[in-house]
């Protein structure tokens, strides 16, 4: 039994396998399983880490590129801007050199002189070019136009507000427009004004212009008594045709306040105009008496002037730069803008200076109630600027420019980046400012 006890460990022993003596080697031990699992993390964790890196760098990169792209357009727009102002600037005639200020020094005899005999020729002038207005490039900017939807929400609040309003007080909804009526009251003989004037304008100065340049064609030398007779009968007829007549309908007639300021606007406008025109042609007329290179003075057709008193621009001239099409739907839309405008400006009033000028007409007046009337204006005030200057400067004169093809559409220019009163008045209202300073300021100072 011993014997078979000791038999058996040993046949154990040798029906078990057999393991080479190297087989330890290729187990791995705890201490080894730890450090293999390190590694793995560390490698991990490095390349989660080299990701998180290169993702951060692309980022400044990509951050970089943006920054030089914005600095680099910038640069470019400018480059570009000063080299389209310097190319215009040259294409145009040059203008002469200014009088010295005031506050200069003597001038001396010779100078004094030569400054009597100068006459700006009638050649040198504003220079029409074929441009787009600058709203109209700014809209194109989605940021931009976001300034021109956030007014249009602050009507939609206007509308609601006075609807929400009036319907608690009055128990309905009032949509009557009683201000909107009363301001552009005695409508029908508004436009019988206006069509007088305008009538009498395109065949007044028209005529008396035909008249004196066949005078001076058919003379030998320039009848100055002739050209004193038509010219104090122009002087007149603006004075009187368009200066007092208009004014007395509108007096007379009591005309509302819309219905007065289109009156005192067109008065204005048609006798700038007259002006321009006769301004601008009388020293080709007088030109070509001197010379008499051709056979006759050259005057313009009535079609030329027609077009000229629908222009929206006050400098009158033969031609003008013209588009080829006309963009219907782009003269739709600025009249619905207009009247969109004209809409704002009533709830404006509405609910802006009605509710405050009544309860002040309720009160003794004095120096608290001027102070608080004037400071309670500035919100309602500034709105009816910016309305008036969209609806009129901007989207009037492009309607009327796009039905007359009328290419150069610099109405205005950006006055809301004027630093100085000077730059505003000579930026906000271009079409005026032209007029003012060739036929004012330089007329004037020749």
């Amino acid at each position: 039994m011993e014997r078979g006890d000791e038999m058996s460990p040993r046949c154990r022993r040798r029906g078990a396998p057999v393991k080479p003596a190297c087989s330890h080697q290729d187990e791995p031990s705890p201490a080894g399983n730890h450090q293999q699992g390190n590694a793995e993390n560390l490698i991990k964790s490095n390349g989660r880490v080299e990701v998180d890196d290169v993702i951060s760098k692309k980022l400044q990169l990509k951050r970089k590129a943006e920054f030089l792209k914005h600095d680099l357009m910038r640069q470019f727009g400018c480059q570009v801007n000063d080299v389209m102002d310097s190319l215009i600037e040259e294409s145009a005639n040059l203008e002469p050199p200014p009088v010295s200020p005031v506050f200069s020094p003597q001038l001396s005899d010779k100078e004094k002189s030569k400054l009597g005999q100068f006459r700006p020729p009638h050649s040198q002038g504003k220079q029409f070019i074929s441009r787009r207005s600058l709203l109209d490039e700014l809209f194109e900017v989605n940021h931009i136009r976001t300034i021109y939807h956030m007014f249009i929400a602050l009507l939609i609040l206007f509308i609601l507000s006075t609807l929400v309003v009036d319907f608690i007080d009055e128990g309905r909804l009032v949509l009557d427009f009683d201000l909107l009526v009363y301001a552009f009251g005695q409508f029908p003989l508004v436009i019988c004004t206006w069509i007088c004037m305008f009538l009498s304008v395109l065949v007044v100065p028209y005529a008396l212009f035909h008249l004196w340049s066949k005078n001076q064609a058919g003379s030998d030398g320039p009848p100055r008594l002739y050209s004193l007779i038509f010219g104090s009968v122009f002087l007149l007829y603006q004075a009187l045709g368009l200066g007092f007549l208009p004014t007395y309908v509108v007096v007379i007639n009591s005309f509302p306040p819309a219905s007065c300021f289109i009156i005192i606007l067109e008065q204005i406008r048609l006798m700038m105009k007259a002006h321009s025109f006769v301004r601008e042609n009388v020293p080709k007329v007088l030109s070509w008496a001197e010379n008499k290179a051709c056979p006759g003075p050259v005057v313009p057709q009535v079609s030329q002037y027609l077009y000229f008193l629908f222009a929206p621009t006050l400098i009158y001239r033969d031609k003008y730069p013209r588009n080829p099409v006309i963009r219907w739907s782009y003269v739709a839309t600025k009249f619905l803008q207009i009247l969109g405008c004209l809409f704002y400006a009533y709830y404006v009033f509405v609910r802006l200076c009605i509710p405050q000028f009544r309860s002040v007409s309720m009160q003794l007046f004095d120096l608290r109630t001027m102070v608080l009337c004037v400071f309670n204006s500035i919100l309602p005030g500034v709105l009816i600027l910016f309305l008036g200057f969209f609806a009129f400067l901007h989207c009037w004169l492009n309607a009327f420019a796009e039905m007359l093809q009328f290419a150069d559409r610099m109405f205005y220019k950006d006055w809301w980046n004027s630093t100085s009163f000077a730059n505003y008045y000579r930026t906000w209202n271009v079409v005026v400012h032209d007029w003012l300073y060739y036929y004012v300021y330089r007329d004037f100072l020749w």
